[in-house]
């Protein structure tokens, strides 16, 4: 009986193998792999919405070697007539439709010294593309089309429940090479990247995408297809390394540079310092992590939720805070109207509060030549120009210099005047604020320095609070 059963087996299995049998039909039925994946689905939607971007700039100036030597520039008109016929460069670049009436999203990079933009679609209809407005300290840059056809857009998604690890996807036109998609993960979160001297970005989101010259202003997708980035390529010689702005600080841009042209950026009415290990003992602080306050300026949203000189600034909405370029970084990304909640201790308790974002008041900018420039400015009256012997009776007189500050070291003196902040005109009190407030949007600013008949330019560092 178990022989019979054993050769029954052996039989059945063999028909099985030999017919093709039951087992090998149930497979070629069962569903095939679903080759339609959510990364398919996410470019599909959103790769119309991403544009190619090239730009012509102006070419370089040519000097007319016969100026100096005519005095009077007789050759001008046949030096601008050869300049003209040079070629104009040309660059490329990405970026993303973010709204149906035709407004784009990109770097600042990618179209700075523009003279013309011109936007390819996917389905290569091509615009001459106008700009909104730039900011070079966020590197983003808002440019329109217009059409008589609708427009592919995304809608913006958010960045401040990204995950490490989770899946993203880049679109872009990495060295030309139109509508590339790159996927991979979110590699690491509030990135702070140094690019060149001077220049901070903070916050970035590094995902291992390819993200290539090109690709930069492009989107960086989810999984959903939401916008949660924008792709900014700042390590050319990187392998497996990109960087995205997040969104929800792009969106704070945005909706300032459709608006108004430019980005107001926001102030709290604080300075700070770095905690030294000695300042941390004396503030009952275990650590030299966050930024101590050393002035809270009177009708400050500061001064109204009571911040107050000695507490500590530990963290901004959940965010650590590490020292005081941190906490200026971390501000530059707040636009007036925005509200902040800051965790800070004092007297060995920690506590929160919540402020509001507001613009800086013009009467804030004779504080900001005593903290950042270390000088004390006043309007020339006919005392002072008595007082200084001057020359003129435009701009503003300097009074005070403090020792250790960089203005003192180069040479500037009390009885100095100050004649132009950066390209704009000073020619009373008035014209200076307002001059020095905008000169804040910037790491350094040029002066034009007026001394007896003589005048100089020197350019300064800016620590304005």
């Amino acid at each position: 009986m178990m022989i019979n059963g054993w050769v029954r087996a052996v039989c059945l299995l063999g028909a099985i193998v030999l017919a093709g049998g039951s087992v090998r039909t149930s497979v070629s039925h069962a569903e095939p792999f679903p080759r339609r994946t959510p990364v398919v689905e996410a470019v599909q939607q959103v790769g119309p919405a991403v544009v190619n971007i090239f730009t012509e700039e102006a070419p370089p100036q040519v000097k007319n070697p016969f100026r100096d030597f005519f005095g009077n520039g007789l050759l001008d008109p046949f030096f601008r007539q050869f300049n003209s016929q040079g070629s104009q460069r040309r660059s490329l670049g990405s970026g993303v439709l973010i709204h149906p009436d035709g407004y784009i999203l990109t770097n600042e990079h990618v179209i700075a010294k523009a003279v013309r933009i011109q936007v390819t679609l996917i389905d290569n209809r091509e615009f001459d593309a106008k700009l909104i407005g730039a900011d070079l300290k966020s590197d983003l840059a808002v440019i329109k089309i217009d059409s008589d056809q609708p427009l592919p857009y995304v809608k913006m998604g958010r960045s401040h429940d990204l995950m490490i690890g989770e899946t993203v996807i880049a679109i872009g036109n990495p060295f030309g090479l139109k509508h590339t998609v790159t996927s991979g993960i979110i590699s690491a979160l509030d990135r702070t990247i140094h690019a060149g001297e001077r220049e901070i970005y903070n916050d970035f989101i590094q995902v291992d995408a390819s993200i290539n010259p090109g690709n930069s202003g492009g989107p960086l997708l989810n999984i959903n297809g939401e916008l949660i980035g924008i792709n900014t390529a700042i390590f050319q010689d990187a392998q497996g390394i990109g960087f995205a702005i997040p969104i929800d600080t792009a969106r704070r841009i945005v909706e300032d540079l459709i608006e108004f042209g430019e980005v107001f950026r926001g102030w709290i009415g604080v300075a700070v310092q770095d905690l030294t290990p000695m300042l941390a003992r004396q503030f009952a602080m275990e650590h030299t992590r966050g930024a101590l306050v050393t002035q809270v300026f009177e009708n400050s949203p500061a001064s109204r939720v009571g911040l107050k000189p000695g507490d500590v600034l530990t963290a901004i909405d959940g965010h650590e805070l590490l020292d005081k370029a941190d906490f200026k970084r971390k501000l530059t990304s707040y636009t007036v109207g925005d509200s902040m909640e800051v965790t800070y201790r004092r007297a060995g308790r920690d506590a929160r509060l919540r402020l509001d974002v507001v613009r800086i008041p013009d009467s804030a900018a004779l504080q900001f030549a005593k903290e950042g420039l270390g000088i004390e400015v006043r309007g020339i009256t006919p005392d002072l120009r008595q007082r200084f012997r001057l020359a003129t009776s435009q701009g503003v007189v300097i009074v005070s210099v403090r020792r250790n500050s960089e203005t003192y070291q180069i040479g500037i003196r009390p009885g100095d005047v100050i004649r132009q902040v950066n390209q704009v005109v000073v020619t009373d009190q008035a014209s200076f604020n307002e001059a020095l407030i905008e000169a804040r949007k910037h790491s350094s600013v040029l002066l034009l320095v007026q001394r007896g008949q003589s005048g100089y330019y020197v350019t300064l560092n800016l620590e304005l609070p």
